[in-house]
């Protein structure tokens, strides 16, 4: 009993944090853990505490919200993570009648639950504890994910999953005063906040899988459910799978598990439901789960480790990353040793210790990040800010929450910077990595982007691992490189703030390297898409006599930057285009790419300039704005449409003004 007490009390509080505070402090795996042997231990000796979180779905309503009771019971999902407990749930069903499965994702975000009268939108709620939950109608109506008349005239309830796009996150956290750890706890965060000011700055949106409740049923599976939720306007993710047998699902569940790491939507596992409403009803629930769904969780996507040490790394800016050196821990079927941190700040807001313990997470198939401390040791040790640079021994200078080098030749910097002159958005050198670099840094004296141009076989032969295949195919491709398009020049420079977007900008604007580097921050600021510190960055590149010595030896060595210009007949002819959302069939950069070649020009922002905005799933201020200043949109279908030459004719081709 003393066992089951001090479980009950520790799982509580982790739902808690999890469920009210948003800001949990062990991963879902642990959790899991300490539930399954507080089951065990009930079925052991019968006995069940009052306040047993299996006697409950969620965590209590958050008490600044009003309360509201659910029409029908939001029911949690039973879980699987091995076959085995698969091949049981499949023996249910079978002794309920014959039945078929439809498979969807499950995403990782927060439950809502949206009513409907008379075809009107009347409330939003969250789950609570599954019959009781929170009325957040106010933030939910900055979502716009979801209609607020439908068709369908009865009492309706339909549940959905808030999620914040990983690619949304991301651009927020570029500018957030304090950003966001992950895209779950950033959706509950959203949603329940007092201010939806704050649920609109997120930008969420809700992903409908499920009707909760329907006074006049007009629909009898899962199929006709989701077909219902879609005729009706609501937005569903656009992925489901029915199958006829359990080895069909087997086969639903390994394809979403490849195919979520590149989606753009956080998510944990699989949904199992059985597809016929009439099964359903045979099954029925236990108290706290239906018998007839299932939730597959794949592989723990967090764990708990200690910090052994940190050390500094030195990106090609001059800018330090601290990286966190921890005990080993499996983690989504990898052992992790290594845990990355943002900056200086980033330590001391989540209070990083070596010796403590931590939350990690893994996301997308990168080093783990670490999301903040769990517990402190007795002999843990605050991380002690570096007062020089650890590679070069220089002085650095703090700049907010950032550290940064001061030494332009410091070893790292150099490296990254070639490899950065060498890549793909740049010049383009194919075979030529950071390792490549670092190689010829170390063994050539390789220091400036222009020594590349005067590599030799003879030199190259001394590198290790350097045979005759690879020296002609690099300096092969050394050479391809120096015919580069004048903005894939200005990227590869380096210089501070200026991106891909930004290059193309100022190699539209001015025509060539030099012109570029005669500019004023004045003429500079004064185009769309350049701010005032990428200005004054521009302005410091060239003002620099080495920066511009170093262009004098690249085009000296035979580099040979240049300006596509298109004709002026072409789909996109005259178009000043913008694109805002995710396509599903093309990536930003491609779209771009073929608006260009078809006389288009593409601009990074709305403004009244702008013809044309091109608009994807998860489109956010950019639409809204095109909208305010009643500028053309369309969607992906009629932009594919417009590349099959369609409407306005056929490209044009481009030709070299040099």
């Amino acid at each position: 009993m003393d066992k089951m007490r001090a479980l009950v009390d520790t799982l509580n509080r982790y739902a808690y944090e999890y469920y009210v505070l948003d800001a949990p402090t062990v991963p879902d795996a642990e959790y899991d853990r300490l539930y399954d042997e507080l089951k065990e231990l009930e079925a052991e000796t019968g006995v069940r505490l009052p306040d047993s979180p299996t006697r409950r779905v969620g965590g209590e309503p958050v008490k600044g919200f009003a309360r509201h009771e659910h029409i029908a019971r939001l029911y949690s999902l039973d879980k699987a993570v091995t076959e085995d407990e698969m091949n049981a749930f499949f023996t249910r069903v079978a002794k309920a009648g014959e039945a078929s499965f439809v498979v969807e994702y499950k995403f990782d975000g927060l439950t809502i639950c949206l009513t409907y009268e008379n075809g009107l939108f009347i409330r939003a709620t969250t789950r609570g504890n599954g019959t009781v939950g929170e009325d957040v109608t106010a933030q939910a109506l900055t979502i716009k994910s979801f209609p607020l008349s439908i068709d369908y005239k009865g009492t309706l309830e339909v549940r959905g999953e808030t999620v914040i796009r990983l690619s949304v996150l991301e651009e927020y956290n570029k500018t957030a005063a304090e950003p966001l750890k992950n895209a779950r706890n950033a959706a509950a965060g959203a949603v329940r906040n007092l201010d939806p000011a704050v649920t609109a700055a997120r930008r969420p949106e809700i992903l409908f899988y499920d009707v909760n409740y329907m006074s006049e049923e007009i629909v009898s599976t899962q199929e006709e459910a989701m077909r219902f939720l879609e005729r009706e306007g609501f937005k569903t993710f656009g992925h489901t799978r029915l199958c006829k047998t359990p080895e069909e699902v087997f086969d639903a569940i390994a394809e979403i598990d490849v195919n979520r790491k590149k989606i753009d939507v956080l998510t944990d596992g699989a949904v199992i439901k059985v597809n016929e409403f009439s099964v359903r009803e045979a099954m029925g629930y236990t108290d706290k789960f239906p018998r007839w769904a299932i939730a597959f969780k794949f592989e723990a996507e967090e764990a708990v480790t200690t910090v052994k040490k940190v050390t500094w790394q030195v990106g090609r800016t001059g800018k330090l990353t601290p990286l966190a050196h921890v005990a080993p821990v499996e983690l989504a079927g990898a052992t992790v040793r290594r845990a990355t941190l943002n900056n200086l700040g980033d330590i001391r807001r989540k209070d990083i210790r070596k010796g403590s313990k931590v939350l990690i997470r893994r996301s997308n198939e990168v080093i783990p990040e670490i999301l903040g401390a769990i517990e402190h040791a007795g002999d843990s040790v605050e991380i002690e800010r570096p007062e020089v640079c650890p590679y070069c021994g220089q002085p650095l200078v703090e700049e907010g929450a950032n550290l940064f080098c001061t030494n332009k030749n410091c070893r790292p910097r150099v490296v990254a910077a070639l490899a950065n002159f060498a890549s793909k958005g740049a010049m383009d050198i194919e075979g030529f990595s950071e390792m490549t670099a670092a190689q010829m840094y170390d063994e050539l004296g390789v220091r400036r982007f222009s020594d590349l141009y005067g590599l030799t076989r003879e030199k190259l032969s001394s590198l290790d691992g350097f045979g005759d295949k690879k020296i002609k195919n690099l300096l092969g491709a050394i050479e391809a490189s120096k015919d580069v398009p004048l903005d894939r020049f200005i990227f590869a420079l380096g210089i501070g703030g200026v991106g891909k977007v930004a290059s193309k900008d100022l190699a539209r604007r001015f025509k060539s390297v030099l012109a570029l580097g005669a500019a004023t921050a004045e003429e500079l600021i004064a185009m769309e898409n350049i701010g005032e510190k990428t200005a004054a960055d521009i302005v410091a590149y060239f003002a620099e006599a080495e920066n511009r010595a170093e262009i004098d030896r690249l085009l000296a060595a035979g580099v040979h930057p240049f300006v596509k210009e298109m004709q002026t007949v072409g789909i996109f002819s005259g178009e000043n285009v913008v694109l805002t959302g995710t396509l599903s069939h093309y990536k930003r950069g491609d779209a771009q790419k073929l608006i260009e070649e078809a006389g288009g020009v593409c601009q990074s922002s709305v403004t009244q300039k702008t013809t044309l905005v091109i608009a994807g799933e998860s489109a956010g201020s950019k639409l809204d704005k095109a909208k305010a200043l009643g500028i053309r949109i369309i969607g992906e279908e009629e932009f594919e449409a417009m590349l099959a030459g369609k409407q306005e004719g056929k490209f044009a081709r481009a030709h070299e003004n040099t």
